[in-house]
Order: C-alpha cells, then structure tokens, then sequence
C-alpha cells in the first residue's frame, strides 16, 4: 500500500476518511504525511510550507478528527490574517466535515457589521475562524468565550505578525485553556516565529517541507571596477540587468551609502540609505519601508544593518569588498528565498588585497566577470509593489492592526489580499497597500475613521511616480 495514502492514518475518523475518498482525496501531499501523524496524535505542530502545499487540509482533518458534535461548544479557533483567506478556509472545513452532520463553523472577520455576528454566536458554534482584530473585538465585547477551546491554529503565522498582530494573537491565545493543541502553519519561520512559537507552545513538532538554502546555494559574481565612479556606474547595470525585488547593497562607510543612494535615486530607483547618522523615528521608517517592499534597495553599512530583520532577499550586493572575510559571509547568506537560489554581486577595486583574503577564507579562487553591456542603463528601474501610507496616530492612541485592516477593507474599499505589512509604533503607524490602490486606500483612511477619530495620512514615497 501507498505509505502516503490517507487509509494508512489509523487514528482518523473512518466517516472523515469516506469523505476525503469521496472528494477525491487518495494520496496525502509531503506536508499533510510529515505532519498529520503529529496532529491526530495530540501534538503542537509547526509546519512550513508554501501556499498549496496543503497545510489547510491537515490542521482542518485533525481539529475535526478531535471534535465532540453533541457539545456545541467552540472547539477549535482558527486564526488567519485577512478575511478572503478566513473564508477559504472555512469553506475548506465544512467540505471535509459534510460526513458529520450538524458541524457548525462560524466565520468572525472585521470589515463588516459586528451585531449579525452577535447574534450567530449566541446560538453556539464548534468551530471559529476569523482574524485576530475582530476575534479581539468579541473577546472584549464578552460575546465569544474561548475557554472550551482544545485547538488552536495560526494559519499563515508569517503574515499575521507581519501585519501587526502579535499583540492580537497574544491576548486571544491567553483566553484559552493551557491545556490545549496548538498548530502553527507558515510559509517562512523568521525570528518572530519562533519567539511566539516558545511562548504558546508545547514541545512543538516541527514539520518543514522545503529546505531552506546554505552559502553553496548563492550564486556568487565578482566585477573589477577603476574607480568608484565606475562602481556606482557598475551597480545601475546590475540592478537592471538582474532586476532584484529586494536588495540590500553593503557599502563600507557612511558616506557611501548616501552618495550610491542620492545617485540611484536621480536614476529613478527607490533606494533608501540606512546608515549610524539616521534619528531613531527615520531609522524605523526606513526599516518599516524596505521591508513592507515599498522600497526595493536599501543601501547600508554593517553597523546599521545590524539586528536587521529582513526574509526574503532576493539580493546583497557588496560595493567593495568588507576587510574581514567573515563580514562576507555574514553579508550574503542574508539572500535567498526557501528552497531557491540567493544572489551575492560583489563589485572591488583593481589590485584589492582583500580579494587575496576573501579567496583564500572561501577556498577557491575568484575570477571577475564582464559587467552587463552599457545599453542595459537604457532600462528602466523596477517600480516596488507595494505603497506605504503612515498615519499620525499609534499605539498611544489605541490604534491596531485590526482597526487599519477593517478601516481599508470595509465598505467599498481594497481587499485583504492588498494589504501588506502593518507596523505600529507609539505615535505612528505604517501599512503598506499594493501600488496600484494606494490612492484608493490613501482615500479610505484619509476619509474613514479609526477608533472613531480621524488621522492625518499621507503617502510616504521619493522616488518618480
């Protein structure tokens, strides 16, 4: 027999079984067969992996495995970050739930009307799903109570905390019991992930699908240059003929990393400079931008760059190389997606002795290559896909995630799936909207309310339209 057919999994519910045969369900994918022995028997998953992969299916068959129908209780919480995925995945549930009669999944999302949920809930549920704003919202309201929960989901992890719920998915998972199971699913396992994963968390198992790269997965290039003006020159070739989302450029010194910036800038890319001479507030802006991809290069020193948070890199490109070789090797494993290449451009000056040092540390000799021809300055530079708006007010003001989620996504506004990082701070706060809605959603907010009051917002961008 299939090692990975669904009929090998002993402990799951022969009426969920018939079901998923009926659906057409044989052959569990890589992330349901690493994964769900874990959930049926109880434990706290981890699971990685990329939209597809699966993970729907695999924490919905284990919550519905475990669930007690006579007892119309909420059961299982689902968490995801915006309401188009809370209803897939709601849909997904009642799909391999239709053997089990009288499953009831409820549905809590902000961007519309808070009393017909109400009135749902006080007719009981077995299963939510919602987002951390609107579930926040009941819990406050005293209209949803969690404290018969046995199962808790963060479904898409990553991007819940990118958007600013951390705080959110703290104070919801506080009102469970502590005796429960908890699955975590991601498609990327930052720092973030893992602080949150510690503190909610039983011995997690830990399931990932897709490895993730080592430096001999960077494909590493060297150019020789004869001046910096050439090497400023060399770096407008790179970034158009590799045509990066994502780039950090590591300069050696703080004047560097103004001059490149300044220069890309007149050339029509969007570059911002990190670097020690920047005040906290423009620090947090500038992290904030580049890493919400509404600011696809940024230009930096080691110092500054220091503790930077960044997934996802599509490329590092070292203007001149650092003098310690490990600084090197530090610099380019920031790149690289999971399971894909990263890209490291090194451009050095004539005659450099580092390049002695850096061959020798890195065991083989390093040949320069030819730069891209001139005619590729012809280009033009990549425009980022996302926007940011800041609005002027923050955490002092009792502002949330939820509140700029729902402010944008109700009523003839942009969808969830539009809406990017959102970042917080004590007297701010930065959300980024895909580029081609940001005026729509400058408007939104511009005329909306948050918390009942109005904000000022405006679009924060430097580069040509």
């Amino acid at each position: 027999m299939n090692q990975t057919a669904f009929s090998t999994l002993n402990m799951m519910h022969p009426d969920l079984l018939n079901n998923l045969s009926t659906l057409g369900y044989e052959t569990m994918t890589p992330i349901q067969a690493a994964s769900l022995p874990a959930i049926l028997a109880g434990s706290d998953v981890i699971a990685q992996g990329k939209t597809g992969s699966g993970k729907t299916a695999a924490f919905a068959l284990g919550l519905l495995n475990k669930l007690t129908v006579e007892d119309v209780q909420v059961q299982s919480l689902v968490l995801c970050p915006t309401r188009e995925l809370a209803d897939q995945v709601s849909k997904e549930i009642r799909r391999l739930a239709r053997s089990i009669p009288n499953i009831k999944v409820l549905t809590l999302c902000g961007g519309v009307s808070i009393r017909p949920q109400i009135d749902s809930l006080k007719y009981g549920a077995h299963i939510i799903v919602g987002t951390p704003g609107r579930i926040e919202d009941h819990l406050k309201r005293q209209t949803l109570a969690l404290n018969n929960v046995n199962t808790v989901v963060l479904d898409e992890a990553d991007r819940m905390l990118d958007m600013g719920f951390k705080d959110a998915i703290n104070a919801i998972v506080d009102q469970t019991p502590k005796k429960r199971q908890t699955l975590l699913l991601s498609a990327t396992f930052p720092d973030q992930i893992k602080a949150i994963a510690k503190r909610i968390m039983n011995n997690p198992v830990m399931v990932q699908v897709e490895s993730t790269h080592d430096s001999d997965s960077i494909e590493q290039h060297f150019y020789k240059v004869d001046n910096q003006q050439a090497g400023i020159t060399a770096l407008r070739l790179l970034l158009l003929a590799y045509r990066p989302e994502s780039t950090v450029i590591f300069c050696n010194t703080k004047q560097e990393t103004q001059e490149i910036t300044d220069d890309l800038k007149n050339h029509g890319f969007s570059a911002l400079a990190l670097n020690g001479d920047l005040e906290q507030r423009d620090r947090d802006q500038t992290l904030v931008r580049f890493a919400n991809r509404s600011s696809s290069i940024l230009v930096a020193t080691d110092v500054a760059a220091r503790g930077l948070d960044i997934d996802a890199l599509d490329a590092v490109i070292n203007f001149y190389i650092p003098h310690d070789p490990e600084i090197y090797i530090h610099r380019i494993g920031r790149t690289g997606r999971a399971g894909s290449k990263g890209l490291a451009l090194t451009i050095y000056a004539q005659n450099e002795y580092k390049m002695t040092m850096l061959s020798d540390y890195i065991g083989h000799n390093i040949n320069s290559e030819s730069l891209p021809p001139l005619s590729t300055l012809d280009g033009k530079a990549m425009k980022p896909p996302m926007a940011t708006l800041q609005i002027s007010g923050g955490k002092k003001d009792k502002v949330r995630p939820g509140d700029i989620l729902g402010a944008l996504t109700g009523e003839h506004g942009i969808a969830g799936n539009q809406v990017g990082k959102i970042n917080i701070f004590d007297n701010q706060a930065y959300v980024a909207v895909s580029r081609d809605v940001a005026k729509i959603a400058l408007k939104k907010l511009t005329d909306g309310k948050l918390k009942g009051r109005s904000f000022r917002v405006r679009m924060v961008w430097d580069w040509p339209a």
